[in-house]
């Protein structure tokens, strides 16, 4: 099969949506289909080798210049080219390119409605380097903020266009009140262009369903997937208490980006109330994760707290991992905790730290529930109470024996249902139904008409 897979380069940072787009497509490859994953904004980075085209499109600063300033919507192509180097557009993204939905709502809108927005100039350019490429059976957009993209690549490459849904819900919401009511109505104005959307998890398609009032015939789900090489176990002595092990601490860890949304604070009042019950010593709180320059003052203030709890010796953040130093981090762990703020559509995390046999605690909500109830590697607690929290904590530093079964039915779990190869499986399914439905057999041209 040929696919045409579009992933949205999240400024030089790790991102989640990223890893999943690269991880597919690699998967894809090298089963011998003819993938070609093409970056929009800014190139993508993950922690696994990129597989995606060196060329940016739709690049982050063009699009910018484009928004604001009417003479480069107008611009030769040729000049383009300065400033969609990738390399230039890396440099720029460490610094001015922005990912806050609070100072991108314009912009937004702009692109969602597609060949009417101030970036015409870039759905033309995308198309033009499209005519000369092989055509693809299918087309897959990486969320629903792209969907602008959807009628003209479907007009002009006559192929079926598929939609993942993987947590732009958060993007949305956070854009100011005008600008998030223009963005929900020009995404629903737009479903008819998609054939089906694909979600990460059971709990998103029920969501985004209602969120964007689409068809639940149209919706199918695709559980995440993780390239499990080099994901092993950490062998534990299962006779020696926790704080004993191998001359190391009890370690509770947090792997995410730093933010309000991810919830660092919350474990932090977690880990505080935890400390306070009957004979927890010898433990400690390890963080890791990408942090934004704005977001330095919210891990100081966690910083700060914890020190005043006389606990700032027992709290590292570790920075930025890549795949090597993020596998020995969660190796590391006796138990890992993310308690979002939110209702996390995805959560990676749980299945890395899994992965390597380490249980996990958190709370009831979003995707947590169905991963942790198919896996068995975890404990789930009441959502937005630390108290609730630090008595899972409790359960699994006081059980060591309870702690181990988990992670062993984690790491089994994880194989059993969330590798890469299976959620491959099911993607190749869901692809294969859109590419024989009725619709498109009886020609392209009629169905993107049946869609207007």
């Amino acid at each position: 099969m040929r696919i045409l897979s579009i992933t949205a380069g999240a400024a030089g940072m790790y991102c989640g949506s990223c890893s999943r787009d690269n991880a597919f497509a690699r998967e894809l490859l090298d089963r011998g289909h003819d993938v070609q994953l093409l970056p929009v904004y800014t190139p993508i980075r993950t922690d696994e080798p990129s597989v995606s085209q060196p060329r940016v499109f739709f690049g982050g600063v063009s699009v910018y210049l484009q928004q604001h300033v009417p003479f480069f919507r107008r611009s030769p192509w040729i000049l383009d080219r300065l400033w969609d180097a990738p390399a230039l557009i890396r440099l720029v993204s460490k610094r001015a390119i922005s990912t806050d939905p609070g100072k991108l709502g314009d912009l937004t809108v702009s692109v969602l409605r597609g060949e009417d927005g101030h970036q015409r100039k870039e759905i033309d350019k995308l198309l033009h380097w499209l005519r000369a490429e092989p055509r693809p059976d299918i087309v897959n957009l990486p969320n629903s903020l792209l969907i602008g993209l959807a009628r003209p690549l479907a007009e002009a490459l006559e192929c079926p266009i598929c939609c993942t849904l993987q947590g732009e819900d958060l993007f949305i919401d956070g854009l100011p009140a005008p600008q998030r009511q223009h963005a929900l109505e020009l995404i629903r104005d737009r479903l008819a262009f998609v054939q089906t959307f694909v979600a990460v998890s059971e709990y998103y398609a029920a969501f985004m369903a209602d969120y964007l009032a689409i068809p639940k015939d149209k919706l199918r789900v695709v559980p995440l997937g993780i390239n499990l090489e080099g994901y092993d176990a950490r062998e534990r002595d299962p006779k020696a208490p926790f704080d004993q092990a191998q001359g190391r601490p009890f370690t509770i860890g947090y792997f995410a980006r730093i933010g309000q949304e991810k919830g660092l604070h919350v474990l932090a009042a977690a880990y505080t109330a935890f400390r306070k019950m009957p004979g927890v010593s010898g433990v400690r709180l390890e963080a890791a994760g990408y942090l934004a320059r704005a977001q330095a003052p919210y891990l100081a203030a966690i910083e700060r707290d914890l020190k005043q709890a006389g606990l700032g010796d027992e709290f590292s953040y570790r920075g930025e991992l890549d795949r090597r130093q993020k596998i020995a981090f969660l190796q590391g762990l006796d138990v890992l905790s993310v308690p979002t703020v939110y209702a996390e559509p995805k959560g990676t995390f749980l299945l890395e730290a899994m992965a390597c046999g380490v249980p996990v605690v958190q709370p009831r909500h979003g995707a947590f529930d169905e991963i942790v109830t198919k896996t068995g590697g975890g404990l789930l607690v009441e959502r937005g109470d630390p108290k609730r929290l630090a008595e899972g904590l409790y359960t699994l530093w006081r059980d060591r024996n309870r702690a181990r079964l988990l992670g062993a039915q984690g790491r089994s779990g994880v194989q059993a249902h969330y590798s890469i190869a299976r959620s491959a499986d099911r993607l190749l399914d869901v692809y294969r139904e859109i590419v024989g439905s009725a619709q498109w057999a009886v020609g392209s041209e009629r169905a993107v008409g049946s869609a207007q």
